[in-house]
């Protein structure tokens, strides 16, 4: 099989990094790039996720305020009701029904 030479550029101090942490594992840094370009024609994708910090932060969020609904709503259930009682209220609730 024909070989061909690949470029990457990257911070100086990442590449010490990656360069020592493959040799803990017994590895050139050619090797390690050969394993995961090997790893994505495989599986066809990324074999990690990739996410923004941004997203993280979003997704942080979203489960905070899911939790805070999930306490309020512990808080102020409806105890002893059925679930027809609930859908009663939730009917009249829509509709301006009663109090």
């Amino acid at each position: 099989m024909a070989q061909a030479t690949f470029s990457v550029r990257m911070d100086e101090g990442l590449k010490e990094q990656f360069d020592s942490l493959c040799a803990d594992f017994g590895m050139t840094t050619s090797t390690a790039i050969n394993v995961f370009a090997r790893a994505v024609v495989r599986e066809r994708k990324i074999p990690f996720e990739i996410a923004s910090p941004q997203n993280d932060d979003i997704r942080m969020r979203a489960k905070a305020s899911l939790a805070a609904l999930r306490a309020q709503a512990k808080k102020d259930f409806p105890q002893g009701m059925s679930l027809d009682e609930i859908n009663e209220e939730i009917r009249k609730a829509r509709y301006g029904e009663g109090g």
